[in-house]
């Protein structure tokens, strides 16, 4: 479980066909086994050092996800696994993203950037819910059919990876949690449901 809340902005050090190296800072006492969200993807670490991070990548996950921006050199927002009994800084992000969207368009409004994103027409998405774009915590607005808009304050714009991204990018998205449990079709009561619950 991870929060939205970028820690560092670090780079890919190279790409696989099944794996990613990325620098991370010196002082990150990081474990085998333990998750790290990049670009909002909850990936496993395989081996560290100071300063570095291997994660095992899969064909699905690869699939999924906007890995043509993975190319040597490229940013990518890190965030470790939330802590039990730490602060809930941002929102619930599982790292399991959704797909891919397209950042429509980014503008200045006052001291912050306006940024336009595509979705899907079906995606679970209420005015003021939650969105993590390439991991980043975001509220959003204005939701149309295919696009939504989310303000993105100064602080977030200069200590994330999606100031190096202009319209035309790929992000990777992952909805509210508690949206897409709230809208999941739910069978209702039926001779069978009662039959395997032992009710008749």
């Amino acid at each position: 479980m991870f929060t939205g809340i970028i820690e560092h902005v670090g780079a890919v050090l190279r790409r696989g066909p099944s794996g990613l190296e990325v620098s991370v800072p010196p002082g990150w006492e990081l474990s085998v086994g333990e998750s790290v969200a990049v670009n909002g993807v909850c990936l496993t670490v395989v081996s560290h050092a100071p300063g570095l991070a291997v994660f095992d990548v899969s064909p699905e996950t690869f699939s999924r996800t906007a890995r043509g921006r993975l190319a040597q050199g490229s940013p990518v927002n890190l965030e470790r696994a939330l802590a039990l009994g730490a602060r809930l800084g941002g929102h619930f992000v599982t790292g399991h993203v959704d797909g891919v969207a397209e950042l429509l368009s980014v503008r200045r409004e006052g001291n912050s950037r306006l940024i336009e994103v595509s979705k899907t027409p079906e995606a679970a998405m209420v005015e003021k819910g939650s969105v993590a774009l390439d991991g980043i915590s975001l509220t959003v607005y204005s939701v149309a059919p295919r696009s939504f808009r989310a303000a993105v304050i100064p602080h977030t714009w200069e200590n994330t990876a999606l100031r190096a991204l202009g319209p035309g990018a790929q992000l990777n998205i992952e909805y509210d949690i508690l949206g897409k449990y709230a809208s999941a079709p739910r069978p209702g009561v039926t001779l069978e449901t009662l039959r395997e619950n032992g009710f008749i």
